[in-house]
């Protein structure tokens, strides 16, 4: 079999000049379960595309999709296409359309359809023989959580499981993982009875981000924010994940499982591990994991949840000139269901370096904007030589990482006003990426589909971080259950007035991104 950097076409003496060596996938092919849904269509199948355009999948690359639609290869690759000129990143290019296109396979069927997975599995074995993919095939689940142990008994039955000689095959799961602990302790050993470990991507998109993986340069790669990324000098971290929409169409999903489950158990507990871990002995899987399950071991969760706690459901109300419904009177939402739309913690990480420091997670639903950061803020100066009148106007310094969809670093400190007077305000510094660097960053599932294809899995949670996430949430969550309806808010605020309390309790406020 040719190399697959010969093979795509690089001359392996610029090896040197050219980055892109370590990062180009060798023979494999992708099989995505629920290829017709929107992830796919606006995510997957468009990255994949901007994978291929930029050189980095083999010129052999096997793409087969598996749905219950009546379609053919000819027809899911028209509709692959559209979805590459609709949402790729990078220009429509015809010539690697074509070479894309020759590798598209799709197979229908039902997941309890023995006859489906028999004919899928001689699907990837005709890519093997026609297009080099060599055995090294990846299953991509995006479906819905109840389907996965039956997808996973199916690969097994089919043979599709089976890894031979030095093939690999790899298996894809979106969160969320389990619904509780229970139920990803249950889905683990399932997922795990039919692929190895060190076999199984659970995809969390945000590790993928550019913004995330440059927290850990902006820590570890430079001197000056070390010494102060610690209790001496932190008051409190707040991470926020904010959007301006509803649930749309996605109520058979959202419903039951609520803004917690779905962003705070995985999203935000990642980067709060991220924020406040040791500096790992090199950045490959099972050190950061180690420095990651560090952190999650050392949470402890506020002894009164009432006070610090707070989960809200958005009410009907106008946003950005619109009227907008409110979550009761969204389609397929049940009357009272009492699923949150908001929710807000108080978490301590019980260590040396963050001992006394609260760190503030906070998502929602139809808040003020559409943003995700990581909040810094540290202690006000313990002496100010100015007269009181003079910094009336000057908040706490902070470090602020925006993640989306300004994604850059903001440092925010106090500066004289111009004038006669010593008057000292607040200001800002930016770095922008889109400034910075020339390029435009990769999409997230760029990064992390080409990370399943190398078999590089520093950015995705193993099953410890899982389980530890959901040891942290599930008391809050059975504290919610016996609490009754969340409280209401407002389109377009903040989330509700118990959000807020939180914070003023403790003597601080909420940042406004």
């Amino acid at each position: 079999m040719m190399p697959a950097r010969i093979a795509a076409g690089v001359n392996p003496l610029r090896q040197t000049q050219d980055r892109r060596l370590p990062r180009i996938a060798g023979p494999s092919g992708l099989v995505i379960f629920g290829v017709t849904g929107d992830l796919s269509r606006k995510k997957l199948l468009p990255a994949i595309y901007d994978l291929a355009n930029r050189g980095l999948l083999p010129p052999g690359f096997g793409l087969t999709g598996f749905a219950r639609r009546d379609w053919n290869a000819d027809h899911f690759a028209e509709v692959t296409k559209q979805a590459v000129q609709e949402h790729a990143r990078t220009p429509f290019r015809e010539r690697v359309w074509r070479q894309l296109e020759a590798g598209i396979r799709f197979v229908p069927g039902e997941f309890d359809d023995d006859a489906a997975f028999d004919r899928l599995a001689e699907t990837v074995a005709e890519l093997d023989r026609e297009r080099g993919t060599g055995g090294n095939h990846a299953f991509y689940l995006s479906v819905p959580p109840g389907a996965f142990p039956l997808v996973c008994r199916q690969l097994a039955r089919s043979g599709l499981s089976d890894s031979k000689g030095d093939a690999w095959r790899r298996v894809v799961i979106e969160k969320p993982f389990g619904h509780d602990l229970a139920s990803a302790l249950e889905l683990q050993k399932v997922v795990e009875s039919v692929f190895p470990g060190d076999s199984v991507f659970r995809i969390d998109h945000y590790l993928g981000k550019e913004t995330v993986q440059n927290l850990l340069a902006l820590r570890f790669a430079n001197q000056m924010f070390e010494p102060i990324w610690n209790a001496h000098y932190v008051d409190h971290v707040q991470i926020t994940m904010a959007e301006d929409i509803g649930i749309g169409s996605r109520a058979g999903y959202y419903d039951g499982i609520g803004a917690a489950r779905d962003v705070i158990q995985n999203h935000l507990l990642q980067l709060l591990a991220l924020t406040a871990m040791e500096e790992p002995v090199s950045f490959d899987p099972a050190p950061l994991r180690a420095e990651k399950e560090k952190v999650l071991s050392a949470v402890v969760l506020p002894k009164d949840l009432s006070r610090h706690t707070a989960r809200g459901q958005y009410s009907a109300g106008w946003q950005g000139g619109e009227k907008v419904l409110g979550y009761h009177d969204e389609d397929g939402i049940p009357p009272g269901s009492t699923t949150d739309t908001f929710a807000a913690i108080r978490v301590d990480v019980d260590t040396r370096r963050w001992a006394g420091v609260p760190f503030y997670l906070r998502t929602g639903k139809r808040l003020g904007r559409r943003v995700t950061e990581i909040a810094i803020v540290f202690k006000r100066a313990p002496h100010l030589p100015f007269a009181l009148p003079d910094t009336q106007e000057l908040g706490q310094n902070a470090l602020v990482i925006r993640v989306q969809p300004d994604e850059g670093v903001t440092v925010r400190f106090g500066a004289k006003v111009p004038g006669t007077a010593m008057e000292v305000r607040d200001v800002t510094m930016d770095f922008g990426y889109g400034h910075a660097f020339t390029e435009n960053s990769p999409e997230a599932y760029e990064r992390l589909i080409l990370d399943v294809l190398l078999g590089d899995p520093p950015l995705f949670p193993h099953s410890k971080e899982v389980e530890l996430s959901w040891r942290i949430l599930d008391p809050i969550l059975q504290h919610w259950e016996r609490k009754g309806m969340p409280d209401s808010y407002r389109p377009g605020t903040w989330g509700p007035d118990s959000a807020h309390e939180m914070l003023a309790r403790d003597g601080r406020a909420w940042r406004r991104p």
